[in-house]
């Protein structure tokens, strides 16, 4: 059973996704503002395959809307996901010209 959990400390922190509980997967995040960072998602090894980045995504997306923030997403793969789907992510995807 897979299961997330959001941990901030601050500024900073991370959306960490369990599998039986273990910590399969994880996004690294910010939160200033109404301004939600995501630099990095990463899966471990041997959970890969499985649509687990797909589930942290999710959350990511759940969390921003749940209140009311803008996402950044400097991630690869959260961006890649916003390009590829943008009527899906328009609400939460903060567009910043670099």
């Amino acid at each position: 059973m897979e299961r997330t959990e959001i941990v901030l400390e601050g500024r900073k922190g991370e959306i960490q996704l369990f599998s039986d509980d273990h910590k399969a997967g994880k996004m690294d995040i910010s939160v200033i503002g109404k301004k939600l960072t995501v630099y990095h998602t990463e899966v471990n090894q041997e959970y890969e395959g499985k649509g687990f980045a797909k589930i942290l995504l999710e959350r990511l997306v759940s969390y921003a809307r749940e209140n009311d923030l803008k996402i950044l997403p400097l991630c690869p793969y959260v961006h890649t996901q916003f390009k590829r789907h943008p009527e899906e992510y328009n609400d939460v995807w903060l567009k910043e010209e670099l």
